[in-house]
């Protein structure tokens, strides 16, 4: 039988106890005024979350057998926990910067004992003696890597700083630390046993997640052929399923090419291409550029370049500076930089690609991204006329709205383009919103109408700007979906979105056709 415990308008998390009853409940609470929404803190919203609308987050812990609510208190929003034995640690934001500094507290019994302030860590997981902490106790940029840390005996005490790469998530079990990390296009899952790091799951692949007990692991691991199966990890890997084996079976999946390639400074960067099948002739190119800044291609399974390559598309990738995988001094070089090193050295691997494959056509290159992704290909046909077709999808175009409206945009603009933004000019500089009259590549802009993360004023802006100036351009908005809309959308919605992408180029790069007409596009049976 079930029993409503609570009424949520989300829920951040839901932990058991070791005991096996009791179960440990986050979740938020709002004002729910149906005629107005009332702020007096930031953000006022949130991608996914919606208008916050005064939000509490709210902690409980709930006895299951006696179908009785022990605990409940009151947290500022964003406050996570978890259990600590008996007892509760949570991680309580900041007001100065709630995106990465926290006050950690021990709860028990109705008190509360505060046992770090203003770190840079968050708690994640705990063994009933330590308490396991992702992040840095000392963080000036969000854009750091984070690393894990045992709290034990007052202090925290570093595990994987020598390792020097960034954690992609991480459990306890008993004394052993497993955690998978970034490095250089794939994602590992690895151990922290008697102070030693030792790699468990080294593959040309991503774990994705996973969970631990007993020395035992189970795993949902992709690559750049497989779009996820479920392996166990006891001393050796096992794969457990073949969900995708029929599906595989009647498509052709490519692999990701990799070489690395010298930028116009001498920095080293990494890449990767889908090489089409071409027999005869020369194949268009889209050049595939990644959000973050901080994020990573590599050998994880891209969708939308399988689709486009099968099409005949050449797909590049490339990590540039400022992406993760690499060191932290390369993650950090392209703070108020965005637009210029890290755009020349995707430039640098178009160049390599196309002196490397000589069936790539450099007279028919696209480019496409999502977020930051989406900021480059705006940037890109601002500064080049090099690329013939563009697809943008839920990126900035101008920085200083961005600041004033993004969700994290007080925090994360002004490390990604500098302090002071209402008298900083790299705020008009790195937008490419001022330099619209440099464009000649007709361009699709592609946004989410619940996007609180790069708001829909970016791409409307940029369009507004571009129809104005005369220039080719067009826009689709879907009005479902917040920021991650081309993965979480309902597939309906991901569908029409693939259709367009394809079909952009297909027709700008192929066809050489001088219009995008929607109801073509989207009508039935048309794939």
């Amino acid at each position: 039988s079930s029993r409503k415990i609570g009424e949520f308008k989300f829920l951040r998390s839901v932990e058991w106890c070791s005991d096996d009853r009791r179960l440990l409940i986050v979740g938020f609470k709002r004002r729910g005024d149906d005629d107005l929404i009332f702020e007096d803190d930031v953000p006022a919203w949130f991608d996914r979350l919606g208008f916050f609308d005064g939000e509490k987050v709210k902690i409980l812990v709930y006895d299951t057998e006696a179908e009785a609510l022990l605990e409940e208190f009151e947290a500022p929003r964003f406050t996570s926990a978890i259990w600590h034995g008996d007892k509760i640690v949570y991680s309580q934001p900041r007001k100065e910067n709630p995106l990465m500094l926290r006050d950690i507290y021990l709860y028990e019994d109705g008190k509360t004992e505060k046992l770090l302030e203003n770190v840079g860590v968050e708690a994640v997981d705990s063994n009933g003696k330590d308490i396991l902490f992702v992040g840095r106790p000392e963080r000036k940029y969000l854009s750091q890597h984070r690393y894990l840390y045992l709290y034990r005996e007052g202090e925290l005490k570093p595990l994987t700083e020598e390792l020097g790469l960034s954690t992609y998530d991480a459990k306890l079990d008993g004394n052993d630390v497993y955690f998978s990390f970034l490095e250089a296009g794939k994602v590992p899952l690895a151990r922290v046993w008697n102070k030693k790091i030792e790699r468990l799951v080294d593959e040309k692949a991503w774990v994705t997640s996973f969970d631990v007990e007993n020395g035992k692991a189970a795993l949902i691991m992709m690559s750049d052929t497989s779009p996820g199966e479920v392996y166990a990890w006891d001393g050796s890997l096992k794969q457990l399923t073949s969900y995708n084996e029929k599906i595989l079976a009647k498509l052709k999946v490519r692999r990701h090419r990799h070489f690395k390639y010298k930028s116009f400074d001498g920095t080293e960067i990494e890449g990767w291409y889908i090489k089409p099948d071409v027999e005869e002739g020369k194949a268009p190119v889209v050049v595939f550029v990644h959000g973050g800044p901080k994020g990573m291609y590599g050998y994880r399974f891209d969708y939308m370049a399988q689709l486009l390559a099968d099409r005949g598309f050449y797909i590049l990738f490339t990590n540039p500076r400022g992406s993760n995988g690499y060191s932290e001094e390369f993650a950090l070089k392209v703070l108020n930089r965005t637009g210029l090193e890290d755009f020349k050295d995707i430039m640098e691997g178009l160049r390599w690609l196309l002196e490397n494959e000589p069936q790539a056509d450099g007279d028919r290159v696209g480019i496409t991204g999502i977020s930051y992704g989406g900021f480059m290909t705006n940037w890109a046909v601002t500064q080049t006329d090099a690329f013939k077709a563009a697809v943008s999808e839920n990126g900035i175009s101008y920085w200083l709205t961005s600041y004033a409206f993004s969700d994290i945009g007080l925090w994360f603009d002004k490390e990604v383009i500098g302090d002071d933004p209402l008298r900083n000019e790299n705020y008009r500089k790195l937008s490419p919103l001022f330099y619209a009259e440099n464009v000649k590549t007709p361009i699709l802009l592609i946004h989410s109408l619940e996007d609180y993360r790069c708001p829909l004023d970016q791409s409307l802006m940029f369009y507004h700007v571009l129809k104005d100036l005369g220039k080719e351009a067009y826009i689709a908005i879907f009005k479902q979906g917040a920021h991650g809309h081309s993965i979480t959308g309902k597939p309906r919605h991901r569908m029409k979105r693939y259709k367009l992408i394809a079909e952009f180029f297909e027709r700008k790069l192929v066809k050489g056709e001088k219009e995008f007409k929607i109801e073509e596009i989207l009508k039935p049976g048309n794939k």
